[in-house]
């Protein structure tokens, strides 16, 4: 073993266990990864830069803007939810459907996004059935994974292998070059899932819900056990509160209260005496709080009687018609929302992105994972598919349904479609048509095809600026596959793939191609679970294609192989963006994912071993 090849495997094993670690952005250590391979002169500057300037990277962000326009126009999810609803009242064919729809949707745009989309629709669905969402939200995620493997353009895997096959002097693939074998793994993931994986999906139905608002209100505050840390205080009218302004009490930060509502009875100015009737006000930061308001607190009971002591408040009873009438009624609510992959919110505080004065709403929890996390909340940072419970007016609730790009509202009662963009659907479906009937034909290169369809997007308004154009590229997954490529070249120019192959063959010399086949489906399917398909499929690549050569076989069924292995990230919560943004929706453990997504992926990798041969023989 050289010398090169020895750094490169160094970098490669410490950049692999950081992945698993989880604990540092992915892209951040592919781009420290580029710079280390750079620096000790394992690869050159050009070459590093190389992946920036790669047509799979520049496909890559031309695909987030076109499918951001389908999106943003409302045309994703009014396809969606037609299908859905074909599915009517049968708890069977809706999981059909389910599947379909999602899977067909993630062939042509982002499977995360066909996922935010169709996650409140099935939850609504899942409610007026009286079925718990939990039936459908795991096939749901799964669903969008297998989807991917549907077209060339469906998953970076995809396009990452067959832009190795075109730099190694092979043809590429085309558009639905593998539909075939993605039809088949979606045929079989959507029996698996009918028949015994409805079995070992979990039932959450001891929670209760209403066909309008999704989990009742009732039901989601004590889901988050919150009733045992709501107080009603009167602030007398010689308090030193009086006069004061919420923001400027700073209340969450000395006492880790949250001020959710304030009852206030006004005087009657003509009359100089007070109205019978009282208003409830939501605490909005700049709120001043007046003698004998009456407000209503979350926070844990020792903080409250601090705060009551230091201000000379009353503690006032509480009772379950006190809080329906003030706190959850026609007016005001509660509801969940789940911070969706990629968001810009994530890693970022609720006090960092100004929450409650840019909604209008107040967070009180946070569900991370099945941790309820209740005491400085506006402080806690932000993880992909947490979920959080919002109090605020249902008009202001509803507004946060059109924040799609960074978090989904659960069972908001109307789906929102821009104003600005929902009567550009028609051209978002012609850009749509154009660009895959173009991409069919091969007339001209594929870049081509997706850049010109992301610019026609922005020129007829599905999106509205360019501003937003960038704002809708996940550029943690552009930088990753941009830095990651570089690896690949790597790996391959210091005789590494050559080596690992060597070894590898050594090992299984004389077996089956099958049997190596099985083995590099095994392995890239294993590493998915932890880190980036997109990672996984740009390290196996080069190998998988030197084993080919080294055989003298067809490369195709090895690629082919590692690209739908490194889609099939079934078995945790972390190896699919879906399946994190499922997660808290269908109040899921992690070992939920284990025991379906373990025999689903041997399930589904037992076929795909057949099944690819035959399509691309050795």
């Amino acid at each position: 073993m050289t010398q090169p090849i020895l750094l490169t495997f160094i970098i490669l094993a410490v950049m692999t266990a950081l992945f698993i670690q989880g604990k540092i952005r992915h892209d951040l250590i592919a781009g420290t990864t580029l710079l280390a391979l750079t620096l000790l002169e394992i690869i050159t500057p050009e070459e590093a830069l190389s992946g920036f300037s790669n047509p799979v990277v520049i496909m890559l962000a031309g695909l987030y803007i076109v499918g951001a326009g389908v999106f943003n126009t409302g045309l994703a999810s009014r396809v969606g939810n037609q299908l859905i609803r074909v599915g009517g009242k049968n708890e069977t064919w809706l999981l059909f459907i389910i599947m379909l729809t999602v899977a067909l949707m993630s062939g042509l745009l982002s499977n995360t996004g066909a996922v935010a989309i169709l996650l409140p629709v099935v939850v609504s669905m899942a409610i007026q059935l009286k079925i718990s969402p939990s039936k459908f939200l795991i096939p749901l995620a799964y669903a969008s994974s297998l989807g991917g493997v549907l077209t060339i353009i469906g998953t970076p895997p995809n396009l990452i292998i067959s832009s190795i096959l075109s730099e190694n002097g092979f043809q590429s693939l085309s558009l639905l070059e593998i539909t075939p074998i993605g039809l088949i793994a979606l045929a079989a993931g959507v029996l698996f899932m009918m028949t015994i994986g409805r079995k070992l999906l979990p039932d959450t139905s001891e929670n209760e819900f209403t066909e309008e608002k999704g989990l009742s209100a009732n039901e989601l505050a004590g889901m988050y056990k919150m009733y045992d840390r709501l107080s009603y205080l009167q602030i007398p009218a010689h308090s030193e509160i009086v006069g004061e302004r919420l923001i400027d009490l700073s209340l969450p930060i000395k006492y880790e209260i949250t001020v959710i509502a304030i009852k206030r009875t006004e005087k009657d100015k003509a009359i100089g005496i007070r109205n019978t009737q009282q208003k409830t006000i939501l605490a909005k930061a700049d709120e001043v709080l007046h003698p004998n308001d009456l407000i209503l607190v979350f926070g844990e009971e020792d903080s409250i009687t601090s705060l009551v002591k230091d201000y000379e408040l009353e503690k006032m009873p509480l009772n379950m018609d006190e809080i329906n009438k003030h706190f959850l009624n026609r007016k005001f609510g509660l509801t969940e929302i789940l911070i969706v992959p990629n968001s810009e919110y994530e890693n970022q505080s609720l006090r960092d992105i100004h929450f409650r004065e840019k909604y209008q709403c107040n967070v009180l929890a946070i569900n991370r994972k099945g941790e309820y996390i209740q005491a400085d909340v506006g402080t806690e940072s932000l993880k992909p598919g947490d979920s959080l419970l919002v109090h605020g007016q249902w008009e202001n609730i509803e507004r946060l349904s059109a924040d799609r790009q960074d978090m989904v509202v659960i069972g908001s009662p109307k789906p929102a479609d821009e104003a600005s963009t929902d009567n550009k659907a028609p051209y978002a479906a012609a850009i749509m048509v154009l660009m895959l009937v173009s991409l069919g034909v091969n007339f001209i290169e594929p870049v081509i095809s997706v850049s010109v369809a992301a610019m026609l997007m922005i020129i007829t308004g599905c999106l509205r600026s360019m501003d937003e154009a960038y704002q809708r590229i996940n550029w943690e997954s552009i930088v990753l596959v941009a830095a990651m490529l570089p690896m690949a070249i790597a790996i391959e120019t210091t005789g590494g793939a050559k080596y690992i192959s060597d070894v590898f063959l050594q090992i299984f010399d004389g077996y089956d191609p099958y049997f190596i086949l099985a083995l590099y489906y095994l392995l890239t399917m294993v590493l998915s679970q932890f880190i980036s398909n997109a990672a996984v499929a740009i390290m196996f690549a080069p190998i998988a294609i030197t084993s080919a050569v080294s055989l003298n076989l067809s490369p195709y069924p090895f690629l082919i192989c590692v690209a739908i292995a490194s889609s099939m990230a079934f078995s945790t919560p972390v190896a699919a963006p879906a399946n994190a943004l499922v997660m808290s929706a269908g109040g899921y453990k992690y070992r939920d994912f284990v025991k379906t997504g373990f025999w689903l992926q041997l399930f589904i990798g037992a076929i795909m071993i057949a099944v690819i041969p035959m399509f691309f023989p050795f």
